[in-house]
């Protein structure tokens, strides 16, 4: 048996579903059998999954290295500070300002960063417009 998460590529939704193998799965797709339980559509696909790690205690890792979570910080610092030095902050405006640099092929190009809600990256991500999410470590922090 194999579980997929899936993606419903009218209506958004995402669900999981058990397979017997990964040959089943195609066998449904190919045969236009997946069906999207909430809007009835058959444009059901997989969608990205990440595996699943058990430990016993999840800050166990931590606790034995921290010398890990030290590496990683300095890092991030290090990615803050390119970014910074190379990108314009708009705040709270990121949404509208990579519409705005995306669909405006006259606005300068320059790379931006900023806030934005999980909604509003799921809708620049469905536009074509690349954005991603990184960490960020507030300065009055470690």
């Amino acid at each position: 048996m194999i579980k997929y998460k899936l993606i419903c590529k009218d209506c958004s939704l995402l669900f999981d579903s058990w397979f017997g193998s990964s040959n089943e799965y195609e066998k449904l797709k190919r045969r236009k059998l997946l069906v999207c339980h909430s809007c009835n559509s058959k444009e059901v696909e997989k969608n990205l999954m990440a595996p699943k790690i058990l430990k016993k205690n999840k800050n166990e890792d931590l606790e034995k290295h921290p010398e890990k979570i030290n590496h990683i910080n300095k890092k991030l610092k290090q990615y803050q500070k390119f970014i910074k030095k190379n990108f314009e902050y708009v705040g709270e405006n990121f949404a509208y300002e990579a519409r705005s640099i995306h669909y405006n092929e006259k606005k300068n190009k320059k790379g931006i960063y900023g806030k934005a809600s999980k909604e509003e990256l799921k809708e620049l991500v469905d536009e074509g417009i690349d954005a991603e999410v990184i960490p960020w470590i507030e300065e009055n922090k470690n």
